[in-house]
């Protein structure tokens, strides 16, 4: 290897961390992330011949205002409660052999979201529905 290919190949190795550092997206100003993901959110369900089952849904929230954010967080244990409470619902309401609506769902939930914090301004993200 020539001495010329060697500095090319240092001079990209040190500047590559400031690159993906200026290339990447800020998350907000004070660092702090603007999502908050929630723990596994499960109904039981009625399957087909009467079985029961289990639904299972990942969400989270994402708020952009850091205002907001900061009551959004120290309300997650509502949240979570308004939240199992829809579920709990949607499942009750489900057909055996249905599967789940997931436009509905993300509706009551952020209808849920907007009733619990009092305003709007907090977005609910669905991750997996799941059903068995």
């Amino acid at each position: 290897m020539k001495r010329r290919d060697l500095l090319t190949l240092s001079l990209a190795l040190a500047a590559a961390p400031a690159v993906a550092k200026a290339g990447s997206a800020p998350s907000s100003s004070s660092g702090a992330p603007r999502y908050s993901r929630l723990a596994t959110l499960t109904a039981t369900v009625v399957r087909s011949h009467g079985r029961r089952g289990v639904l299972s849904i990942e969400a989270g929230i994402d708020v952009a205002d850091e205002g907001f954010r900061a009551v959004a967080v120290q309300s997650l244990p509502r949240l979570r409660a308004a939240y199992s409470q829809v579920v709990r619902n949607f499942g009750a309401a489900m057909i055996a052999g249905e599967v789940p609506n997931a436009d509905r769902l993300a509706r009551d939930l952020q209808v849920a979201t907007d009733e619990t914090l009092g305003r709007r301004g907090a977005q609910l993200l669905l991750g997996t529905i799941l059903t068995n």
